[in-house]
């Protein structure tokens, strides 16, 4: 990766609101929501936030924010002010995941323009739907020679290539989260997706999954859509 592109901190922040919430009145409730609503567009041109659900996909989260910047510290400071609203202090955040953008040392002889490898930074399409899940590999993957490493790989990306429906987003979080990193799925088929990791499931690399769980199904939507849907 170029030294001039510079590179981004990725975080996908779900939320979920407290069930006495909904006990409080319509008034009360529109009110909190109008102002965790204005947080997120006071924040529009310091950083990129990018609103789904999970209402009805899982039952530990309501929403998640994809949020993308180039300082850690808009995520600190974005949080405590969507938490001190009057929507946010009847929210808990039951997951968070943090990771930065790094070029892949896998992809040289699989790219093609626009190519997930390619990518020193991550630019979100437009598509409804988005699957999102912390990774990590065992470790005797990284004890394998990287000529190995390399043909295994290319398996995996050869499979990834079928399905030119899906977008893959890959972040990379060594040291600076519990996983090693957050892969965020975007398509507008589901089904593609759901064949594409079941194909994976038969390649030569997937012994070397150690744990890609929990996994988030999420739609994107509107704000006000987004916090409509909690009643």
């Amino acid at each position: 990766m170029s030294d001039e592109i510079k590179r981004q901190y990725v975080n996908y922040l779900f939320f979920k609101a407290d069930a006495a919430w909904r006990q409080l009145s319509r008034e009360e409730r529109d009110r909190g929501r109008s102002e965790f609503e204005g947080v997120g567009k006071d924040w529009k041109g310091r950083a990129l936030i990018i609103p789904f659900t999970t209402v009805g996909t899982r039952a530990d989260t309501d929403f998640v924010l994809w949020r993308i910047s180039e300082r850690l510290e808009d995520f600190t400071e974005m949080s405590t002010q969507l938490l001190n609203t009057g929507f946010g202090k009847w929210c808990l955040t039951p997951y968070s995941y943090l990771g930065m953008t790094k070029r892949s040392m896998y992809v040289d002889h699989h790219e093609h323009e626009g190519s997930e490898g390619r990518r020193g930074r991550v630019v979100p399409g437009q598509n409804k739907y988005i699957f999102i899940y912390p990774f990590w590999k065992t470790r005797a993957w990284y004890l394998l020679p990287a000529e190995e490493r390399q043909r295994l790989m290319n398996e995996h990306i050869r499979v990834g290539h079928l399905y030119p429906r899906v977008k893959l987003n890959t972040t990379y979080s060594f040291g600076i989260d519990d996983q090693e990193f957050v892969v965020a799925f975007e398509t507008n088929y589901p089904e593609d997706f759901l064949d594409l990791v079941q194909q994976l499931r038969e390649t030569e690399i997937s012994p070397y999954t150690l744990k890609d769980t929990p996994i988030f199904t999420c739609i994107r939507m509107t704000p006000e859509d987004m916090l409509a849907r909690l009643g």
